[in-house]
């Protein structure tokens, strides 16, 4: 299926692994231009070295809570040309009791998982208004529908994601700008494997035995009963970001754990 986007520039942040990385490597194979980010410059340029050969890209690397980096990546691909998809991709997780929580804590969280969306789009969503096209997708999360106890920061900085993304679209009214977000649900990522090797490491079990206990005790509402794995999250990243009739949605790709029928 032709989606449109050859030739379209898409920046992806935090894109140097996982959804988004994945998210870069499905945009090349649409034809499109991409500017990947990362937080350090090793990453980056493993990155594009992994990508090169499936098309245009180029990347920088910089802390999206820094307004001076924040600059320079958006001056960096104002160079290449109008940007026609912003993916607000950077975030964080940790499990962390609630009570154990600083006020550190929740401004770090709030500020890397919604002010770093905040910063790209307050300069790039004008420029697309002025313009008249454009399409912005925030990653937000089933956790952003049904928080989880043991991550109640991460959770409520994506219910933010949802209602900035709202926000956002109701300024595209009459226009051909559309804001979007996209709930993946337990997605199979490096940081995720991570995580869980510890976990197994830790209660002396198998890693397949963490993870089925994971959806038997912790998600027993998912009905694929499975985690989601980076690549279809990714492809209805780029789907949502390249039709016209969606905007200010939320999409969910979380494998049927929200138990609802919106």
């Amino acid at each position: 299926m032709d989606l449109g986007l050859k030739d379209k520039l898409v920046l992806v942040t935090g894109s140097g692994s996982g959804i988004g990385k994945q998210t870069a490597k499905v945009y090349l194979g649409e034809g499109a231009k991409v500017v990947v980010h990362g937080l350090t410059k090793g990453e980056v340029s493993a990155c594009i070295r992994d990508l090169a050969s499936l098309g245009e890209v180029t990347g920088m690397a910089g802390d999206l809570t820094d307004g001076v980096d924040v600059d320079a990546l958006c001056a960096f691909v104002q160079e290449q040309g109008d940007l026609d998809v912003l993916v607000n991709n950077v975030g964080v997780f940790s499990a962390k009791p609630f009570e154990d929580l600083t006020d550190g804590d929740w401004m770090r969280y709030f500020d890397i998982n919604v002010l770093s969306a905040v910063r790209m789009s307050r300069v790039f969503l004008p420029a697309m208004l002025k313009r008249g096209a454009g399409s912005i997708i925030n990653m937000a999360s089933e956790a952003g529908v049904k928080p989880l106890p043991k991550m109640v920061h991460y959770s409520v900085t994506k219910t933010a994601m949802l209602g900035l993304t709202r926000g956002m679209a109701e300024l595209t009214k009459g226009t051909g700008v559309r804001v979007n977000s996209v709930l993946p649900g337990p997605t199979w990522t490096e940081g995720v494997e991570a995580y869980f090797d510890g976990l197994a490491a830790q209660r002396g079990k198998s890693l397949d035995m963490i993870v089925e206990d994971f959806f038997m005790e912790d998600e027993p509402t998912s009905l694929i009963q499975r985690f989601v794995q980076p690549d279809e999250v990714a492809r209805m990243i780029v789907t949502i970001s390249a039709n016209p009739a969606t905007n200010g949605a939320a999409h969910r790709v979380e494998g049927g754990i929200v138990r609802s029928i919106l």
